[in-house]
């Protein structure tokens, strides 16, 4: 093999390891896990070639964007991949959600349209109602 022949091998390797290490670092490298509480807003299966779950949980708190408001709702956008976390969250509609999610730098369409990716629900209450909260007369 000549040295031109090495060389161009020696910087192919290279290249294609550089480029495999950035294909796992922003689609399959976790960067960070956590978890959410609040209450679903809307889940739907969506997509037209890759049917995947898509969810929006409301949480309420304070908000340090908009300084004319003290409380305000903050959304939590998020996909879900898993067919048994769809059913769980789908089943606990009209709940205090407590899900469990991994956040991705980049979106794979076969996963989701999030960065965010909920992998489990650790809780689901019941919503507390007003009469529950009176006393009893």
């Amino acid at each position: 093999m000549t040295t031109t022949g090495k060389v161009i091998t020696s910087v192919s390797t290279i290249l294609l390891i550089g480029l495999a290490a950035f294909v796992f670092i922003k689609f399959y490298f976790v960067y960070s896990e956590g978890i959410n509480e609040g209450d679903i807003n809307y889940f739907q299966k969506e997509g037209f070639v890759f049917k995947t779950y898509e969810g929006k949980m409301i949480q309420t708190g304070y908000n340090s964007k908009n300084t004319s408001a003290t409380i305000q709702s903050n959304e939590f956008k998020f996909s879900v991949e898993d067919e048994r976390v769809a059913a769980q969250i789908e089943a606990s509609s009209n709940r205090q959600m407590k899900l469990h999610w991994k956040r991705y730098l980049g979106v794979l369409p076969w996963r989701g349209n999030s960065e965010y990716v909920v992998d489990s629900v650790i809780s689901a209450t019941a919503p507390v109602r007003l009469e529950d909260m009176l006393p009893p007369q």
